[in-house]
């Protein structure tokens, strides 16, 4: 069952802020190898691209493009963090921070799935998804 859920987010400075509509609340969970997500390191979930809607600090957002220019990655030009973006994959979604999302870290998943995004569709001649890469794992040491 698909389960839509409303979340508040911001950045780290509080500048920007946002509210997201996630397409199956934390479920879409994910991150990706390509050279800037492999870098940008970022857990991220699903909204429509109608499903986000900024609230305060539009004008604190910055946006980078790279390769294609497809893509557009959103950070605050104050703080520097990655709030969003809209994907390469489906210009009709956004991936959004979860570390961005109130009361959600990245630490709250236990594993998360890793996008082939080295070999995305888009630059496959024959189209076909680049499918999982691996997981990455997190292991919380007991604490005393």
């Amino acid at each position: 069952m698909v389960e839509r859920i409303t979340v508040q987010a911001a950045c780290h400075c509080r500048r920007v802020r946002f509210e997201a509509v996630l397409v199956d609340g934390l479920n879409t969970a994910r991150r990706c190898d390509c050279s800037f997500c492999r870098m940008r390191g970022a857990v991220v979930v699903s909204a429509d691209s109608d499903g986000i809607r900024i609230l305060e600090g539009g004008d604190a957002l910055t946006e980078y493009r790279f390769n294609t220019g497809t893509a557009k990655h959103y950070f605050c030009a104050a703080c520097g963090i990655y709030t969003h973006h809209q994907r390469r994959s489906n210009p009709r979604q956004f991936g959004v921070n979860v570390a961005c999302i109130e009361g959600v870290s990245p630490f709250d998943f236990r594993e998360v799935p890793v996008n082939d995004g080295i070999n995305h569709p888009s630059d496959r001649p024959d189209g076909a998804k680049g499918g999982l890469a691996g997981v990455l794992r997190y292991e919380p040491t007991s604490r005393s």
